[in-house]
């Protein structure tokens, strides 16, 4: 699908950039730069450290930014924003989820480049262009992210001012919003496998505990935790959790 800015250019492909860089920069500087983006990304010790090491150094580096946010795609579609550098990046998202439209949602559903100018005249989506310059938005800039496994959300930059946003700040924040939807891949990959390995323990230890306390074996006190778990339509890591931390065996809603 073709890429679109608010200036009418268009390219096809997804993630490629709208205009042709001329940049004032010097390559070898925004190479060196980004590198070392990438490094600090890779040391951070959660993925939500990650994502806001991520909002903060797009501020730091894309030529015209005041504010930037990540808009993150969930299982079932379910969309968030978990990490932003202010508030007014919160509230100008939630008006995009509850209008159900904008450039940040074009930016990530579309494969869509979307550049603003100004919000004031910006016509494509009615109510939240109003909705965002009255919470002082005039210019916006969004990317898709995304790695070969997948659509991962969108990078969101913000301005205060009119035209804020360049060919330069388009092809700097597109190869910016490259490292951080790697960067973000890895952290998230990095969470569920520790999660994965929670999960395991705390079961483990349920299984444990079901064993010397009724003498049965291992998948006899798995089959245990599973009817429990059906019977209380509750997931069952529940069950487990809620068993080494109380010793009940049953619904952990009921304590």
């Amino acid at each position: 699908m073709a890429e679109q800015t608010a200036h009418g250019r268009s390219r096809g492909g997804q993630g490629q950039p709208s205009i042709d860089y001329t940049g004032r920069g010097s390559l070898n500087d925004l190479a060196a730069q980004m590198g070392e983006m990438a490094r600090s990304l890779q040391q951070e010790d959660s993925l939500q450290d990650t994502l806001d090491g991520i909002v903060a150094a797009a501020v730091q580096t894309v030529p015209g930014a005041d504010y930037a946010g990540l808009m993150v795609v969930y299982a079932r579609r379910r969309i968030d924003t978990p990490s932003a550098t202010d508030e007014v990046v919160q509230r100008v998202d939630h008006a995009q989820y509850e209008s159900g439209e904008g450039p940040c949602l074009d930016a990530m559903y579309r494969q869509q480049t979307v550049r603003l100018s100004d919000m004031a005249t910006e016509h494509r989506w009615p109510d939240f262009s109003r909705r965002a310059v009255d919470l002082g938005i005039r210019s916006m800039l969004s990317f898709q992210l995304y790695v070969v496994a997948g659509n991962l959300g969108a990078l969101n930059l913000y301005s205060r001012s009119t035209k804020a946003f360049d060919d330069e700040s388009e092809h700097i924040g597109l190869l910016f919003a490259a490292h951080a939807a790697v960067a973000m891949a890895g952290a998230q990959r990095e969470q569920h496998l520790t999660n994965a390995i929670s999960v395991r323990d705390v079961i483990g230890q349920a299984k444990g505990i079901l064993m010397e306390r009724h003498n049965v074996t291992a998948d006899q006190a798995f089959q245990l935790l599973v009817r429990v778990s059906q019977n209380a339509n509750v997931k069952l890591v529940d069950v487990a959790r809620h068993l080494t931390r109380t010793g009940q065996l049953g619904d952990p809603g009921d304590g």
